[in-house]
């Protein structure tokens, strides 16, 4: 072992500056020996730094590799396994636990024994040591010159102390001056002693005659002492005069402390007076405003403003302690109450007042917009009362109880006031709509179900009043019994009695720009009311909350309405922005009442208006939104918006409800359906209507279920139709379908669009085969025995020996169909088709060149069986394709 030790420092450590301490011989616990080496190092230089290092030997030859090593530092626990019984199994804990197998226990116990005085002299005792046997341990505690292999070692180091150069150079001068100092030792140290002798006396002697010096300075000494005396004495009697002297000092420093005192305190009841004088003095100016200001002229106004804003002031200063119990101070605070009092009294009753008259003054301007269709301005009222904004502000400071009682008084004066305005602007509005004639207008103001039942009975006595822009809305209008519910004025199906020529554009559009214009006058009303309420009642609507705000879809009536709302809102800035909605749907109560009866009249009107209803109002409802989604405004136009949605979806739906109880007449052809055509016009209105709308879905999801319900309504009228063949119904109407879309480029109804052209080339090849049938009928009759027996197995070149179907059987077939016999069959055929084709669609030409490629097909096919069956037998028709094209053309020219 002690070979291996010698070889691994000169190998492994000495080349890294370090030394090898211990060594054990170890292999892995529970695996194939494979034996290694444990090594505990510590480096030459300082710091000194002590490893733990596996050491393995090489395979290949006889020198040693460095495989892994451990600081010291991170050792955490050295487990022995056993502390009575020998066992060669230990533990060590570093980062994680490696069990080993010493070669035997002796190496083991002398490594373990190696980390404990490491772990004592560099660690501090930081690795815990478990399973070892005490006995060990004491030995291995450093002892004198029995210390530790690391501790000897360092020690004898530290205790050797070199020679410096000056030493050394003396050492080397001494050393020439004797020559024989090498060769004769003790001849050089007898002469060192003799030397060291002589050096001895020579300071005795000085030692000696020194001792007068002593003597002198003993009697120097003595005299310094006899001085130091006197100084005390003189320095007793001048601490008696400073005692003197400090007792006067303190009675004149006490006289001076009291002086001071009153001095500070003079100045502390200065200043109290001062502040109370300051800020508890009310100027008589202001007295005389708040008693007596003139509350209708600006000036007085401003001036009763600043007394109101002094006396706060006033009232409101923070008294230092103990001011409240001052006479004078709780007399000035009464008085400031009464003042307070008074003049909010004065401020309550003048407002009042203000209001009562503005009220008058703004009604005598009404008959000056009852036939225009504007709402009076109230710009010059708010302008008025904003000048008592910050009075108003004080009284909510100062008497929350006024300012409570002027606010519900503002409200019941102005809500009478805009009822009457509002009710007078619907009027016009709803005579413009109607017509300006007295019996329009009466309808106009007749509940729904009377003027319902009064048009009906217009219409049916031919009345000459009308009521809308579109001719024959009256003729539209019934009484249901479910409730006397009224019918779609311009509903797609129109009972066989409307066509898209009879709708009056002009008026629809007037109708469009009365509504704007409705909408227009209210919005900037209702903005202008609830800016002037935020103002002047000190609302403040547009503070900057500092809340989420949150997008919330309500479904109603299958309309999605955006609402929006904030959460994480300051208390006072909530109940604040709640008192301003609260306020102006008092003052407003009237507006969504008229603007749902407005709508009900425009719905009755014609049920198109829906669209521009629908298209207009979601506008402004995103408009208001946007500004601020909890208003008033933003509200009700969204409760009105429902409405008008459910009278949209109404109206679709009544549109597909007469499509499912259409009847057609048995008699006459059945052509383009009129739902086909309406849905034509409304499609065309639509997409006028709702060109870059915010609810374009709504259309789209419209749209969808109104073309299924044409689809299947063709469907169901052409399995009913007697007149018309059901391939012509489904042909002329689905190309009209196609044509439609086509033209108007509906991006939602691009399946349909291809599914009509798709319906529509279906059924026009399945009438033409129809039509069409065997024009050359015994022709066809031979063939196709020709063909079943090819079918049978016969090949086609010796079909002409079949008696039946023999060259001579041919011949007689081919005779009976000159060209004459087959342009008589086609101009008959030519005049069945005009009678079944409708003139609105178009499509004769279109069918009947159809008819002329399908019959060139069928005799290009007997051609060919003949080519096939009966070669060289030189049979051919008696009229070639050519014939057929002329046949055609002439027969299409001559009609």
């Amino acid at each position: 072992m002690t070979a291996i030790k010698h070889a691994l420092q000169r190998d492994i450590f000495t080349p890294n500056d370090e030394r090898l301490l211990s060594i054990v011989n170890v292999c892995k616990a529970g695996k194939k020996k494979r034996n290694c080496f444990l090594c505990a190092t510590v480096t030459t230089e300082r710091p000194v730094q002590v490893n733990v290092v596996k050491v393995k030997k090489s395979d290949k030859g006889d020198f040693y590799k460095r495989q892994t090593a451990w600081a010291l530092r991170d050792l955490a626990v050295v487990d022995a396994k056993d502390a009575v019984k020998e066992n060669p199994e230990f533990d060590l804990h570093f980062d994680k636990v490696y069990k080993w197998v010493a070669s035997s226990t002796v190496e083991k116990n002398t490594f373990i024994s190696c980390i404990w005085k490491l772990n004592q002299r560099y660690l501090r005792k930081k690795i815990d040591f478990i399973n070892v046997s005490s006995q060990l341990l004491e030995e291995s505690v450093p002892s004198g010159e029995n210390q530790s292999v690391a501790g000897g070692d360092e020690e004898a180091v530290d205790e050797y102390q070199e020679l410096n150069a000056r030493e050394e150079q003396d050492i080397e001068i001494m050393m020439e001056g004797c020559e024989y100092a090498i060769s004769n030792a003790e001849a050089f140290a007898e002469k060192l002693s003799r030397e060291l002798q002589v050096l001895d006396g020579a300071n005795i002697q000085s030692i000696m005659a020194s001792e007068k010096q002593v003597n002198i300075l003993m009697k120097l000494l003595d005299e310094a002492l006899k001085e130091v005396d006197q100084i005390e004495l003189k320095l007793s009697s001048y601490e008696e005069m400073l005692q003197s002297v400090k007792e006067q000092m303190d009675q004149i420093s006490e006289s001076n402390h009291l002086i001071h005192l009153s001095n500070t305190n003079n100045v502390k009841l200065l200043s109290e007076i001062e502040f109370l004088v300051n800020h508890m003095d009310l100027a008589k100016g202001h007295i005389k405003a708040l008693q007596e200001g003139d509350l209708t002229s600006s000036r007085g106004i401003e001036a009763c403003t600043n007394a109101a804003d002094a006396l706060l002031q006033c009232m409101n200063v923070a008294l230092r302690p103990g001011h409240d119990m001052l006479h004078a101070v709780k007399q000035q605070q009464q008085r400031f109450s009464d003042l307070r009092e008074q003049f909010a009294r004065r401020l309550a009753s003048h407002l009042n007042s203000v209001f009562v008259q503005q009220g008058h003054d703004q009604s005598s301007t009404l008959a000056q917009h009852s036939a225009e269709l504007t709402l009076p301005n109230h710009h010059p009222f708010h302008r008025d009362l904003l000048r008592y904004a910050k009075l108003m502000e004080w009284l909510k400071n100062t008497d929350y109880g006024k300012y409570e009682g002027l606010t519900k008084n503002y409200m019941d004066y102005l809500s009478r006031l805009y009822e009457r305005e509002i009710k007078d602007f619907f009027e016009v509005a709803k005579i413009k709509m109607t017509g300006t004639t007295r019996e329009g207008k009466k309808f106009a103001t007749l509940p729904r179900k009377e003027s319902a039942v009064k048009q009906e009975t217009e219409s049916l006595h031919g009345s000459s009043g009308k009521l809308t822009g579109s001719t024959s809305s009256l003729n539209k209008l019934s009484v249901q019994s479910s409730g006397n519910r009224r019918s779609q004025s311009s509903s797609l199906l129109d009972m066989g009695n409307m066509s898209a020529s009879d709708l009056d554009v002009a008026d629809r559009t007037k109708f469009d720009k009365i509504f704007e214009q409705v909408l227009s006058e209210l919005e900037p009303l209702c903005l202008a009311e609830q800016d002037f309420i935020s103002k002047f009642f000190k609302l403040q609507q547009h503070q900057s909350i500092s809340g989420t705000t949150t997008n919330e879809a309500e479904e109603m009536d299958g309309v999605t309405l955006s609402r929006s709302y904030t959460s994480g809102v300051p208390q006072t800035v909530s109940s604040e922005k709640d008192m301003i909605r609260q306020m102006m749907t008092k003052i407003f109560r009237c507006i969504e009442p008229e603007l749902n009866n407005l709508i009900a009249l425009g719905d009755k009107i014609d049920s198109f208006n829906s669209l521009y209803m629908l298209v207009k109002m979601s506008h402004h409802v995103w408009t208001a939104q946007n500004v601020d989604p909890a208003s008033f405004l933003s509200t009700t136009l969204g409760n009105v918006l429902v409405t008008v949605k459910r009278n949209f979806d109404k109206c679709i739906s009544n549109q597909m409800k007469q499509m499912d109880e259409v009847k057609i007449s048995k008699k006459s052809k059945v052509g383009i359906l009129p739902f086909v055509a309406e849905f034509e016009e409304f499609a065309a209105l639509a997409e006028s209507i709702f060109k870059n709308a915010e609810r374009r879905g709504d259309l789209d999801k419209a749209y969808i279920k109104l073309i299924r319900a044409v689809f299947i309504s063709v469907e169901k009228v052409a399995n009913e139709s007697q007149k018309t063949p059901r391939d012509v119904v489904m042909m002329e109407n689905f190309h009209h379908i196609f044509a439609t879309l086509s033209r108007l480029k509906i991006s939602c109804l691009e399946a349909e669009k291809k599914e009509a052209k798709q319906k529509y080339t279906d059924h026009l090849q399945s009438y033409v085969i129809y039509s069409l049938g065997q024009p050359l009928e015994k022709l066809n009759h031979f063939f196709e025995g020709v063909e079943a027996r090819v079918a049978q197995g016969i090949r086609e070149e010796e079909v002409s020996y079949q008696l039946a179907f023999n060259k001579q059987e041919l011949r007689k077939v081919i005779k009976e169909y000159p060209g004459k016999e087959v342009k008589k069959g086609l101009d008959n055929l030519y005049k069945k088709v005009d009678k079944h084709l409708c003139e609105e669609e178009n499509l004769l030409q279109v069918v009947w060149h159809s008819m002329q490629d399908e019959f060139i097909r069928q005799y290009k096919h007997f051609e060919g069986l003949i080519a096939r069956c009966y070669p060289g037998s030189g049979i051919t028709m008696e009229f070639t394709i050519q014939d057929i094209l002329d046949y055609c053309s002439s027969i299409a020219q001559s009609h």
